[in-house]
């Protein structure tokens, strides 16, 4: 196998930070209505039963009504009429669970998703391909400008640049074109019930029963994808009882509606409640010696620079802080500089892939240049016009592509592979310039 890091697709790239963030009790700031003054908000924890902090939701049956389950599978049905009980006794009011599950039936296609989220794995190169595009940079761009000023209000708030905010909202729902449109009710009572990671969803659905509870949404606008993340910024219920603010101060924490503030705002709440340092880069591009080793050893930028670690314009790093050398393709491919500020982005998401892509893409947002080393890959890569070719011949030989992004995702990996087993090639699923003079010839 070619030197590189693996990066398994699932839940983890889902999920926005929601997986391994602990869920505390703890205060955090919120905007009053109409004013610039900072007051208190009590963030839930929830791991026990809390009074809401919202208005009731106005309910659409009376208190008491139960709605009749009519899933198709009575299985099913008879673990939504055990989990009720459950869910009264995490607080969860009879009035509040009927409107959730009101028309929620078993969907086996989550199902299936979850089963086969694992399959597809990208190196490196054509995670960061991906995460990085150049219409995704441009995208970037384009809602920074348009979204200017709320962005800086949330940069002077909590002391996130915005050019983070922006890209960890580019990673997560490609600037909110994509925020899921699955019920998520429906999506987390169908995971509990299938029970591979049965309390894991459960306690995800308790959570979401709390939001509804809330008055933050109703049932009906509460969707995102099939695994549970909401919002512009995918949080899971868990993390947004925790870390979600209301910063346009109109009484809910909104992260579904077309207006991205609260999502955003919540977004950098979360990176500041894991320490993000403002004025610290989250990592830099370096030049390091032929044959060094560098294990996971800490040092100040200056201190490497003795021992030769600089940086792509050959001087010394500014010492922002202790900072690690991270080289995710091995010696080989590209060097970075790590600093706090890189962990701190992988408390959203875990994976050391995850956080260079928000980070480089922050840093292409802001004008910043591409990554220079050159990376292992093994072939000589297409550019992104020309995957967009090879997506488009792909496609008018009746090869199963989705999209003409330029995006080489699993649908794409198995559409080469499927035309490269169609003219007896090696089916390598290689976005190659080899794969596209072979396109361009058949």
């Amino acid at each position: 196998m070619r030197a590189g890091l693996v990066l398994v697709t699932g839940l983890a790239l889902l999920f926005g930070g929601a997986v391994a963030a602990s869920v505390t009790e703890s205060p955090r700031p919120q905007l009053r209505p109409g004013s610039g003054a900072v007051s208190a908000a009590v963030v839930i924890s929830v791991d026990v039963p809390v009074r809401s902090l919202r208005p009731r939701a106005r309910p659409d049956v009376a208190d008491g009504a139960r709605v009749a389950l009519a899933s198709g599978n009575t299985g099913f049905d008879r673990w939504i009429a055990g989990f009720r009980a459950r869910a009264a006794s995490a607080g969860i009011r009879g009035d509040v669970f009927d409107r959730a599950f009101q028309g929620v039936r078993y969907d086996p296609e989550v199902v299936a998703k979850d089963r086969n989220q694992s399959e597809f794995k990208r190196e490196i190169w054509d995670y960061l391909d991906a995460a990085i595009s150049p219409k995704r940079v441009e995208d970037g761009r384009a809602a920074l400008r348009r979204h200017r000023r709320v962005l800086n209000r949330i940069e002077a708030h909590y002391g996130v640049e915005k050019e983070i905010v922006t890209a960890v909202w580019g990673m997560e729902s490609t600037y909110g074109t994509r925020l899921g449109d699955l019920p998520l009710v429906q999506s987390l009572a169908t995971l509990a019930y299938d029970g591979r990671r049965g309390a894991f969803f459960e306690k995800q659905l308790i959570a979401a029963m709390q939001i509804l509870q809330s008055g933050d949404v109703n049932p009906r606008d509460m969707k995102g994808s099939w695994a549970g993340a909401m919002g512009h910024t995918q949080f899971i219920p868990t993390s947004y009882l925790a870390y979600a603010v209301d910063f346009t101060g109109d009484g809910r924490r909104d992260v579904w509606s077309d207006d991205p503030t609260d999502a955003l705002a919540s977004t950098a709440a979360y990176l500041k409640r894991f320490g993000w340092r403002k004025g610290m880069p989250w990592g830099v591009e370096v030049r390091v010696p032929r044959g060094a080793s560098f294990g996971n050893t800490s040092r100040m930028p200056s201190d490497w620079a003795s021992r030769g670690v600089v940086g792509t314009d050959g001087r010394a790093v500014r010492d922002y802080g202790s900072a690690r050398i991270l080289q995710p393709a091995g010696p080989a491919g590209a060097s970075f500089m790590v600093f706090a500020n890189f962990d701190v982005i992988k408390r959203y998401n875990n994976a050391d892939a995850y956080a260079l892509g928000v980070g480089h893409l922050a840093d292409r947002i802001a004008g910043g240049p591409p990554i220079q080393a050159s990376w292992p890959r093994g072939y000589d890569p297409l550019s992104f016009d020309e995957r967009k070719e090879m997506q488009r011949r792909l496609k008018r030989k009746g090869f199963a592509v989705e999209k003409i992004d330029g995006i080489v995702g699993p649908n794409t990996v198995a559409a080469i592979r499927a035309f490269q087993r169609s003219v007896g090639a090696e089916a390598d699923g290689l976005p190659s310039q080899q794969l596209l003079s072979l396109l361009r010839r058949s």
